[in-house]
């Protein structure tokens, strides 16, 4: 009964992943849709533990991975594309150094 639940949540979760990650793109949130409900859909009478477990593994990176790695394009020219990158995937720019420091000995 756990793995239900578990299954469940992970659902929630994609579905949620998907709505912040293609915002405002129909095409994508829906095709995005489709796809998740689909494959929960061809593996819900899925009984083997172990199967369930790895598919629950997959469906958790493919999660981690929309959220951390699809960044939004938006043309505004026929030769431009404008990113349109979500805030939690921004990072601190770090400066880059020619000539690494050495660490002094104590």
């Amino acid at each position: 009964m756990g793995s239900r639940g578990q299954v469940l949540k992970l659902f929630k979760l994609l579905h949620r992943t998907r709505q912040e990650v293609f915002k405002n793109d129909n095409k994508a949130l829906e095709a995005a849709r489709q796809k998740i409900n689909e494959e929960f859909r061809n593996n819900r009478d899925e009984a083997s533990e172990e199967k369930i477990n790895e598919l629950l593994k997959i469906a958790s990176d493919v999660e981690v991975i929309l959220r951390t790695s699809v960044i939004q394009a938006v043309h505004t020219d026929s030769d431009k594309i404008v990113l349109v990158p979500r805030k939690d995937l921004l990072q601190d720019n770090v400066p880059y150094l020619d000539k690494p420091t050495k660490k002094q000995e104590s």
